[in-house]
């Protein structure tokens, strides 16, 4: 009869990789320093070992309950599964499960799940915050782990953040639509909680001023985050406006709007008007033309703000935000403006 191998316990692990078990013990329990190289043997034997640490084992170490804390505004938001991908990834990787849950962008749920998961005694919280800081600096506070992905809340500056960066994204993609000779140039914004205040709206600006492009402020139009809105304010925009030659909308909740309603004022894109958006969510790749977009790493995101996560919890945070960079992707929906085709490329 065959028998089954016995499971491989910390003393395998640390034998195969060459350490000690309270080297191994660091890289699971993300106490205590230990260097990149020591940390990816220990990972590789564990998983040619097939090692699983004990999350009970060491949550009464620790008198804590193990996992790590995921909260976001929307689990069918096409950025937040991407991010949410890469925080499972990562967490995987450390033998750690996960415990997620969703604001809907709402302060009083939040604070009610924040609440709830200190109750777990959870490792630490990652969080797209929707703008109330009061649960966070009590988090902080207790002792546990709090870092923030994608958003971040200016009254928090202590609290470690992983962040697209929107900055030079939207200047990109600004400079891509002047370079064009686009200069009726709309800005779509969405005002989600949270978010970097007005990160996208000012890159936009100073760019255009740096180009010498006067910015008309009737066409910097802010939606809340929501379809509705998003829909209201891009028709009002497009209706309003006839002489905008293009819409930077800096979301895909805008971006769908702003294409939505093209369409049903019969503009051809980008004929008649041309259409780029932040966030290259996968149904931007599927219109009619495809969208010109800026990817923002989302996947990476959630795996960076893991393992910050981690690594935090034995050592100091670090100075501002980690800051990842975001692609331009041009694709058919933008072209020259209306009256500019056959010209040469302005200057």
């Amino acid at each position: 009869m065959a028998t089954s191998r016995r499971p491989a316990t910390i003393k395998d692990v640390a034998a195969a990789a060459g350490v000690g078990i309270a080297t191994v013990s660091r890289v699971f329990s993300g106490t205590g320093a230990v260097s990149p190289a020591t940390r990816e043997r220990v990972l590789a034997a564990a998983a040619e070992l097939d090692y699983r640490p004990s999350a009970l084992g060491r949550g009464l170490k620790l008198r804590r309950g193990g996992g790590i804390g995921l909260v976001v505004p929307d689990v069918t938001d096409p950025f937040c599964a991407d991010l949410m991908a890469g925080v499972l990834a990562c967490a995987r990787s450390l033998g750690e499960p996960i415990l997620i849950d969703e604001t809907q962008d709402d302060p009083v749920r939040e604070a009610g799940i924040v609440d709830t998961l200190l109750g777990r005694r959870v490792e630490g919280i990652i969080a797209l915050p929707s703008g109330e800081e009061a649960p966070w600096r009590s988090a902080a506070g207790a002792g546990s782990g709090v870092v923030f992905a994608d958003r971040v809340l200016p009254g928090l500056p202590e609290v470690p953040a992983v962040l697209a960066d929107d900055r030079a994204g939207v200047r990109a993609l600004t400079e891509y639509l002047a370079g064009l000779g686009h200069r009726r140039v709309a800005f779509l914004g969405a005002s989600a909680p949270g978010a970097p205040a007005g990160v996208r709206e000012r890159a936009f600006r100073d760019t255009l001023a740096g180009l010498g492009v006067a910015v008309d402020d009737d066409l910097v139009v802010t939606a809340r985050p929501e379809r509705d809105s998003a829909y209201a304010a891009a028709a009002g925009l497009l209706q309003g406006r006839p002489d905008v030659t293009a819409v930077l909308a800096a979301g895909h909740l805008p971006g769908e709007a702003a294409v939505l309603v093209a369409r049903e004022l019969d503009l051809r894109v980008p004929a008649d008007v041309s259409i780029a958006m932040v966030d290259d969510v996968p149904w931007a790749e599927l219109c009619d033309p495809p969208l010109t977009a800026v990817a923002r790493p989302g996947h990476d995101i959630g795996y960076r703000a893991c393992e910050l996560l981690m690594r935090t919890r034995s050592r100091r945070a670090p100075t501002g935000p980690l800051l990842l960079a975001t692609e331009l992707i041009i694709r058919g929906s933008c072209g020259r403006p209306r009256g500019a085709r056959g010209a040469g490329r302005p200057s």
